[in-house]
């Protein structure tokens, strides 16, 4: 089979990484990829918000199967272009992807089927916003409205910051069209976890159980991020907490979409909050999640294209998926200034050194080729990833390989893993 993988980030090199070791796999497109994926598969230029470009490319690249990376092409409707040319992909159509592309709509679909969220506020207008602020207590939560590449949630300590927020997103634009209409809402304490699923619509098959680290600076400090690392072990949820998930949110998500005429087939992302009163949504991402896919890509034993195939065929029923019993983490390298503006076209030295060390596998992002080898093109640049036999020792060897890599205004987290390690080692005493 021929398979083609949509977007050039890290998520998409982990998902071709993973397709490419299928035996039936003939051959693996990336578009458009980027120079250190091009080491794994064949990178294919294109532009990812013109869907009929990508239908067209799948086409002439005779394209058996298609799995969709980033949120832009599914907002735009690519998976919609596909099946008017009668073109297999993985991915949500537009109006189930609206999941993801309004957050207005997240809260209002999780209002409508009793889906557990926090208290919240449409506001259409600053003055909305404003007069809004009163009845929350702090921090209040204040979310742009459209798709804001991970930047567009933050957090107002007081009522001079949420004022200043909401002047930023709703009066000068600063997200543009995303934050002409905000969400407010309640601040929520717990862990956070993201709970991932495949589905045709039908079947809900889901992956093991992983959490992000969303702020750029250790100990969650500074602005949110499009994620600075992630984990994945056996220990982040207990059985019955799963399957509370699986009962109280996955499914009244996946059947209320399809109530409503929006049937929902592909990588379904609960981004999810474990309150004291239980499981919360923060968020949807109708895709797989990024940084999640690295370590998630790195435990998977089962062959991943046979998975997705009978899933854009809907015949998820009786599928299982074999993990790996080890952790695996993943640590994200970021240009200087990332989230905000950055550097790019910096030396990358020290990718070889890093995938010298046992189970270590170095997704590319923003990775460019220069004269002299790799250079930075991107915000985050490569993610790298570790599997061990436990959390410590996954996290040890992603450590270890960071040390390896070098380029100008490198910076990462330091304590991806730290407080889950914390926590198991409190338990065990």
């Amino acid at each position: 089979m021929n398979i083609l993988v949509i977007g050039g980030g890290g998520r998409e090199h982990a998902l071709a990484w993973k397709l490419a070791q299928s035996p039936r796999a003939s051959k693996v497109y990336c578009a458009p990829g980027n120079a250190g994926i091009a080491r794994d598969v064949e990178c294919v230029p294109t532009d990812v918000s013109n869907t009929a470009a990508l239908a067209a490319l799948a086409g002439e690249l005779r394209a058996d199967l298609t799995v969709v990376g980033p949120e832009l092409p599914l907002a735009l409707g690519v998976a919609d272009e596909f099946a008017r040319h009668g073109l297999k992909i993985v991915g949500p159509t537009k109006a189930a992807a609206e999941i993801e592309a309004s957050k207005v709509f997240a809260k209002r679909f999780m209002e409508r089927h009793g889906i557990p969220t926090a208290r919240f506020t449409v506001c259409e207008t600053p003055g909305d916003a404003y007069s809004a602020l009163c009845s929350y207590e702090y921090p209040v939560v204040i979310k742009a409205d459209g798709l804001a590449g991970g930047k567009g949630v933050l957090i107002g300590h007081s009522p001079d910051e949420s004022t200043s927020i909401l002047e930023r997103l709703m009066e000068k634009r600063e997200l543009g069209a995303a934050g002409a209409r905000v969400v407010l809402e309640e601040y929520l304490e717990g862990e956070e976890v993201s709970f991932i699923v495949l589905t045709d619509g039908t079947t809900i098959l889901p992956l093991a159980p992983s959490e992000d680290y969303k702020r750029v600076f250790d100990n969650d400090q500074g602005p949110n991020t499009g994620g600075m690392g992630a984990y994945s072990d056996e220990n982040i949820l207990s059985p019955q907490v799963g399957a509370q998930i699986l009962g109280e949110v996955v499914e009244p998500t996946v059947r209320g979409l399809a109530a409503e005429g929006r049937p929902y087939k592909g990588f379904l992302y609960f981004g999810l909050i474990l309150t004291a009163a239980g499981p919360s949504v923060l968020e949807f991402n109708a895709r797989m999640g990024d940084p999640e896919a690295q370590p998630l890509m790195l435990r998977l034993q089962t062959d991943l294209l046979e998975v997705v195939e009978k899933l854009a065929g809907g015949q998820l029923g009786g599928v299982q998926l074999d993990w790996r019993a080890d952790a695996a983490v993943c640590v994200v390298l970021a240009s200087r200034g990332y989230p905000g503006e950055y550097e790019t076209g910096q030396l990358i030295t020290g990718l070889e050194p890093a995938e010298a060390i046992s189970q270590v596998k170095v997704f590319c992002a923003g990775v460019q080729q220069s004269a002299s080898g790799f250079a930075t093109a991107g915000g985050r640049v490569l993610g790298v990833t570790a599997r061990g036999r436990d959390l410590r020792a996954a996290r040890e060897r992603a450590y270890e390989a960071v040390s390896k890599i070098r380029f100008h205004g490198m910076h990462f987290r330091r304590d991806i893993g730290a407080r889950a390690l914390q926590r198991l080692e409190r338990q065990r005493a």
